[in-house]
C-alpha cells in the first residue's frame, strides 16, 4: 500500500453532543476511522483543548488541523458558541463565567499549541460546507444536529457568518429551538419535516440562492421533496471539508494559528 498524499489534515468536527475527528490525506480521503466522545459538560476552554487532544492522539500524524466550531468565529476567534457556555448542555442556562472564557477564545492558536501544528478555526456548518459545495454561485449550507447551523459561499468564497440559528422562525422561538434535535425528538418525524419545508421556503424568499446543502446528523430525517436547488448531503461532510478548508481561496477567510 502506498502511503498516504501529504500534507495529512486532522479534522475535528466539536458540536453540542459529540466531538468527532478523523485524519485525511492531501487529497481528502480518509486514512484513519472516524473518533467520537460526548462533549463534556461543563465545558471550559481547558476541558475543550483536553478532549480534542486525547481524542487526536490515537489518530497517529498530520501535519496540519482543521476545527469546526459552533457559533459564530472571526479570524479564529470565538464571538458566540451557544452550547460550551451551558452549564449541562444544549438548551441548559449559560454559565456566565463561560460565557465569559469563551468570548474571544482563539480557538486555533489554542489548539496549535496543544497540537504542535498548524490549526484552521471555522463555524462547524463553513467547515461541512468546503467538502460539498460546487464553487459556482450563491451557495448556502444548512445542517440540522443539536441545532441549525448554517453557511453561506460565493463563487467557493467563505461569507461572513450569519446566526441564523439565533434568529426567530415561528412563534418567537429561534431556529435552533423549532428545528434542533431535542424538539424533533419531541415532535416527532412528520411535524418537524412540515417544519423544515416551511423554514427551507422561507430562507429561500430571503437569501435567493443558486443552490442549497443540507446536511448534519438530522439530515437523514427529512422525508420530504425541499426543491431542485436543495440537496442532501451526508453527515460525514461535517469532516471531510477539514481538507478542503486549507485551499487557497479560503486563505484569509478562516482564523489561522501555528505552533
Amino acid at each position: 500500500m502506498s502511503p498516504p498524499a501529504l500534507p495529512r489534515t486532522l479534522v475535528v468536527d466539536s458540536g453540542g453532543t459529540g466531538i468527532k475527528a478523523l485524519v485525511l490525506d492531501a487529497h481528502g480521503r480518509m486514512i484513519t476511522p472516524r473518533r467520537r466522545v460526548a462533549t463534556p459538560y461543563p465545558c471550559p476552554t481547558s476541558v475543550f483543548l483536553e478532549t480534542v487532544r486525547s481524542l487526536a492522539e490515537p489518530l497517529g500524524e498530520y501535519e496540519r488541523a482543521s476545527i469546526g466550531v459552533p457559533g459564530v468565529l472571526r479570524h479564529g476567534r470565538v464571538v458566540h458558541t451557544p452550547h460550551f457556555v451551558t452549564v449541562a448542555g444544549p438548551f441548559t442556562p449559560a454559565d456566565p463565567q463561560l460565557v465569559e472564557q469563551w468570548r474571544g477564545f482563539d480557538v486555533a492558536a489554542a489548539l496549535s499549541l496543544v497540537l504542535g501544528v498548524p490549526v484552521r478555526a471555522v463555524n462547524d456548518a463553513e467547515m461541512a460546507g468546503c467538502s460539498v459545495i460546487a464553487g459556482r454561485g450563491f451557495e448556502v449550507v444548512i445542517t440540522l444536529g443539536t441545532g441549525f447551523g448554517f453557511a453561506m459561499f460565493d463563487g467557493g468564497h467563505l461569507l461572513p457568518k450569519v446566526e441564523m440559528s439565533a434568529h426567530v422562525f415561528q412563534k418567537g422561538e429561534t431556529y435552533d429551538q423549532r428545528l434542533g434535535n431535542v424538539t424533533r425528538a419531541r415532535i416527532g418525524r412528520e411535524r418537524w419535516n412540515a417544519r423544515m419545508v416551511e423554514a427551507i421556503d422561507g430562507l429561500r424568499r430571503v437569501f435567493f440562492w443558486d443552490h442549497l446543502y443540507v446536511g448534519g446528523g438530522n439530515a437523514r430525517h427529512l422525508r420530504v421533496d425541499l426543491g431542485p436547488d436543495v440537496t442532501t448531503v451526508p453527515n460525514i461532510a461535517g469532516l471531510l471539508g477539514g481538507a478542503a478548508l486549507w485551499r487557497e481561496e479560503l486563505e484569509g477567510h478562516v482564523g489561522a494559528g501555528a505552533p
